[in-house]
């Protein structure tokens, strides 16, 4: 083991989910600039949603060095964040009698695959994302939603293996501590 017992931290912008949430935040601030009106609240709402799933991504990851249980906590206040998003989206489906793509619909498959392809980018989904048709806007950043929030369950769980196998940091600290005493007891001798 190292001699430091602080762990690297902060390499966020290779998650996947991290790159979703973002892509779903710049959607959501396009989506809402073209099809709702200045001054409606649900703007706030929505884009403050989407900036916080993105945004709590970033902080968990950088907190993830000294605390393991904040890292968790704030990954799943990003998913709630989410999740709250894509209720504001099923809601300005329903209220245009607009039904949400099922897995099986042909865009959703479609959306999937785009999501699913190596190396994606956001212009990859912007034909989607930014489509005229509102109802296909609106569905396609829904489905984006989604894989954030199925990929946020994977961390999550991942966070928690991750953590009844190594611990947090005041286990690490100790095993650090014991160590050192150890090899400065060997190299006394």
């Amino acid at each position: 083991m190292s001699e430091g017992f602080i762990p690297t931290h902060g390499g966020y912008r290779k998650l996947l989910s991290y790159q979703r949430a973002e892509w779903g935040y710049d959607a959501t601030v396009r989506f809402c600039q073209r099809w709702f009106r200045r001054g409606d609240r649900t703007i706030d709402q929505m884009v403050q949603a989407a900036r916080s799933g993105k945004q709590n991504i970033v902080e968990a990851s950088l907190a993830s060095a000294t605390s393991k249980e904040s890292e968790i906590k704030l990954t799943n206040v990003a998913r709630a964040s989410l999740e709250e998003l894509a209720e504001d989206y099923r809601d300005f489906l329903r209220l245009r009698g607009v039904a949400e793509w099922h897995r099986d619909h042909p865009y959703a498959r479609r959306l999937s695959e785009l999501l699913s392809t190596p190396g994606a980018t956001y212009a990859t989904i912007q034909k989607a994302v930014e489509h005229p048709d509102p109802a296909i806007v609106a569905n396609a950043i829904l489905g984006l939603i989604k894989v954030t929030c199925y990929l946020l369950d994977r961390q999550i769980r991942r966070l928690e293996r991750d953590f009844l196998a190594q611990g947090g940091i005041r286990e690490r600290m100790t095993r650090a501590r014991l160590q050192r005493r150890s090899r400065d007891a060997r190299q006394s001798r």
